[in-house]
């Protein structure tokens, strides 16, 4: 651990944490055990890091939030073991919303990344240089954001999402799902990821019929619903995307082909 490195005596330091010089480490912020703080990186005040963390110099995580509503909340920022912070990332507090902001275990969080207030990233989620979130996202587990992605405020993107670069995201996207162009649509499932992540042919198969139907062959995402739900087997995949639809109340991006 760095002398020259502005530490705080009420920050908490695992085990086997380098902290390089220049870093400065807010009052009761917790760092886990086997982590590297880079030079001039800053973790302030309600910031919580697991272990086996990498945060590269120039991130700023702890913040207050830019929200004209907040107003000195006692709020926390949340990393996950095994995640990785480069350079220049900027992770805001919560409000009193959600009390947090939370970035999960094993992701990737490229350069200039900005996670704003009371965003809930899941778990192996990899997002992208110079994507921008605003307040109140959830994004779930194996989501995958392409550089310069930009997402509205409390839009929910889907577990094993694939949103392309530069998209602009305005509603929710569905789980499983490759979404492009603009304005944002539905392109096809994200088969290779989901191959990669164990998934059976069966299951792609069947995640595929599904969203044919919602997307493809009728006119509209409540007609395919309807279809779906009439004409596909119960089970785990179904039910989670016809969930995440019907609790959308954002809505859903739309097909390509509409």
């Amino acid at each position: 651990m760095s002398s020259i490195a502005n530490i705080h005596p009420k920050a908490i330091i695992g085990s086997n944490t380098i902290i390089e010089p220049f870093a400065t480490i807010g009052e009761g912020v917790e760092i886990g055990d086997n982590c590297w703080i880079g030079p001039n990186a800053v973790l302030m005040s309600g910031t919580r890091v697991g272990n086996n963390c990498k945060v590269f110099p120039g991130a700023v995580i702890g913040a207050i939030p830019q929200d004209l509503k907040y107003k000195g909340e006692n709020t926390h920022v949340f990393i996950g073991d095994n995640t990785t912070i480069r350079e220049h990332v900027t992770i805001n507090k919560g409000t009193a919303d959600k009390n947090k902001t939370s970035v999960g275990k094993n992701c990737l969080i490229m350069a200039y990344v900005h996670i704003a207030h009371d965003c809930i990233v899941g778990d192996h989620c990899i997002i992208a240089n110079g994507v921008t979130l605003a307040g109140h996202i959830k994004i779930d587990d194996f989501a995958i954001l392409e550089g310069l992605v930009a997402v509205q405020q409390f839009v929910h993107i889907g577990a094993h999402s694939f949103i392309a670069g530069a998209s602009l995201v305005r509603k929710n996207v569905p789980p499983y799902v490759k979404a492009a162009r603009e304005p944002l649509a539905y392109i096809g499932i994200n088969s290779v990821g989901l191959k990669r992540r164990g998934y059976t042919a069966d299951d792609v198969s069947t995640i595929e019929n599904i969203y044919k139907q919602i997307y493809i062959l009728n006119k509209n995402v409540s007609e395919g619903m309807s279809k779906v739900a009439a004409s596909v087997a119960d089970g785990k995949l179904k039910s989670e995307i016809m969930d995440f639809i019907n609790s959308s109340e954002k809505g859903v991006i739309r097909s390509s082909l509409s």
